[in-house]
């Protein structure tokens, strides 16, 4: 039956398959092996469309746009023809040669709050296919990076850690640490989302020791008594250890959610920079020093506005040697102090572990603009490695959640009575990365055109070769902007309050022919055609 089928099949297609194979020989002596990566989406450039839009010798550049006012939201655009570059100045000029860090990915928090509104709110098939649309592959958006709690955060249901005792007890062999909290909804939702994107990197965080190691002895306020520091340390590294036999590995972990604020309505504990040097160089950086897989530590997991903290650790020698970068929430500062800290300590990588939007509305017309621009533009730009955005599902409440912020918003919003998925601007401004920057992908040279034109933009480029561009209008007003990559220029007039990625590979011959291979099918340039 099987040899049947390919028989037919190659009936049907003989004379397709024979043309095109004789247009391959005429165009092997302009090709390379080198050549032969290119990119492939699962949305490609139609041959027809880049053929009547340019020249087969010149690339032609897809395009995806989303607007403020939400009349186009990940809209895939015409193809845009390719030309030669001349002398004439650009607006944006990339330089692919010339590279920065390696990109690791984009993502999300999955609170309790968010995996109990996956879990509960929404059918097996509903929950299947939301988890394939966030997390698999283009289309869909490709998520590889996620926030988890270590115990509770404001967006949990109840306030608890991993070791809770009754007041007064104390635990300093972890005979009672256990995820019994985690296993009916956030345990699950993780393995499902590994199991559809194997790649996923996980940062985790905890809001606060169990509270018998703290000097108020409650999960509110109170800091870590220094007796309990090594005890802490073997806390963390019993969490690593309980969540990889169910599966999770983490990729990197931190000290403590933001060391420099005591919240008065959810868990938290304040850690200052020494006390931060003195946990991560005596216990737990030796502690993680030999394992395999490796766990990186994140120090500082706090605002911008403090690069004064984080500096602090990475110059002690003793625990700089085990801090593997810095992690970033977007609430206060400039994403430059971020670029600062790297450059004094260029072997250190930095993430953007959080960030929230929510009801405040950053602009007239919400904030696709606002986290575009500030979080993924410019904060790539000042060398995160990966943004992770808060959390990934809230209810039409901003819940559920216990203190905290009352008004924050999810990447998508789960309607706690119907089960309805609404897709908020932070969903479409993460798409506009996530979909196209690869994992593995580097970030390359284009000239910062934020200040003087209005227009942010950031490139990139991927291991298969491919160029992405995202650029950014802030303005109430279309610009023309032009862009040159090489011997190749092309222009675009980004509309009012937009954002657009675009996506284009330097070699269109080549990939021609590769999607060419692709639609032959393996063997199929081996096997005789039957008449």
């Amino acid at each position: 039956m099987h040899e049947h089928h390919e028989h037919h099949e190659h009936h049907e297609h003989g004379p397709i398959a024979r043309r095109f194979i004789a247009a391959l020989l005429a165009l092997i002596p302009l090709l390379t092996l080198a050549a032969l990566s290119v990119p492939h989406f699962e949305e490609p450039v139609p041959l027809t469309q880049a053929a009547a839009s340019a020249s087969m010798y010149r690339p032609a550049v897809a395009l995806w746009l989303s607007t403020a006012d939400h009349r186009y939201k990940l809209a895939s655009q015409p193809d845009i023809p390719m030309g030669a570059a001349d002398a004439s100045p650009a607006d944006i000029v990339i330089e692919a040669d010339q590279t920065y860090q390696t990109i690791t990915g984009f993502g999300a928090a999955m609170t309790d709050a968010s995996a109990w509104l996956i879990q509960n709110k929404l059918s097996a098939s509903k929950r299947s296919a939301l988890l394939r649309e966030l997390y698999g592959p283009p289309p869909g958006l490709n998520f590889n990076m996620m926030r988890l709690t270590i115990g509770a955060s404001d967006f949990s249901a109840q306030f608890y850690t991993l070791d809770d005792l009754s007041f007064g007890q104390t635990d300093t062999d972890l005979h009672h640490f256990n995820v019994a909290a985690n296993l009916p909804d956030l345990i699950p939702t993780v393995r499902t989302t590994l199991a559809i994107n194997p790649g996923l990197l996980i940062v985790a965080s905890p809001w606060s020791a169990p509270a018998w190691m703290k000097t108020n002895e409650n999960l509110i306020g109170g800091e870590l008594l220094e007796q309990y520091e090594e005890v802490y340390a073997d806390y963390l590294v019993r969490y690593l250890d309980l969540y990889r036999r169910y599966g999770i590995p983490i990729y990197a972990l931190t000290l403590q959610n933001e060391p420099h604020f005591s919240p008065i309505t959810y868990p938290g504990m304040p850690m200052n920079a020494e006390t931060r040097a003195r946990i991560i160089g005596s216990y737990l950086g030796p502690k993680l020093a030999n394992r395999t897989p490796k766990t990186r530590i994140l120090d500082w997991d706090h605002n911008w506005s403090h690069p004064e903290e984080p500096l602090a650790v990475l110059s002690n020698p003793t625990a700089a040697r085990y801090v593997d970068g810095v992690a970033w929430h977007c609430y206060e500062g400039s994403q430059h102090e971020q670029g600062r800290v790297h450059r004094e300590h260029p072997d250190k990588d930095a993430f953007i572990t959080e960030c929230s939007g929510g009801d405040w509305a950053l602009s007239m017309n919400g904030e696709l603009l606002w986290f575009t621009r500030n979080l993924l533009v410019t904060g790539t730009r000042q060398w995160a490695r990966g943004v992770i955005y808060w959390n990934l599902a809230l209810d039409e409440n901003h819940g559920p959640h216990l203190g905290g912020c009352s008004v924050c918003n999810g990447v998508i919003e789960i309607d706690s009575r119907t089960g309805e998925v609404t897709r908020n601007d932070e969903y479409y401004a993460l798409a506009h990365f996530s979909r196209f920057v690869l994992p593995g992908a580097v970030r390359i040279k284009s000239n910062d055109t934020d200040a003087d034109k209005g227009i942010a933009n950031v490139a990139f480029r991927n291991d298969d070769g491919s160029i992405v561009l995202v650029m950014v209008n802030i303005r109430t007003h279309a610009r023309r902007v032009t862009v040159t990559q090489g011997k190749n220029r092309f222009e675009y007039e980004m509309p009012p309050e937009s954002v657009a990625t675009f996506v284009w590979n330097p070699e269109p011959v080549v990939a021609w022919v590769r999607r060419g291979l692709e639609w032959l099918g393996p063997g199929r340039l081996a096997q005789p055609t039957v008449q």
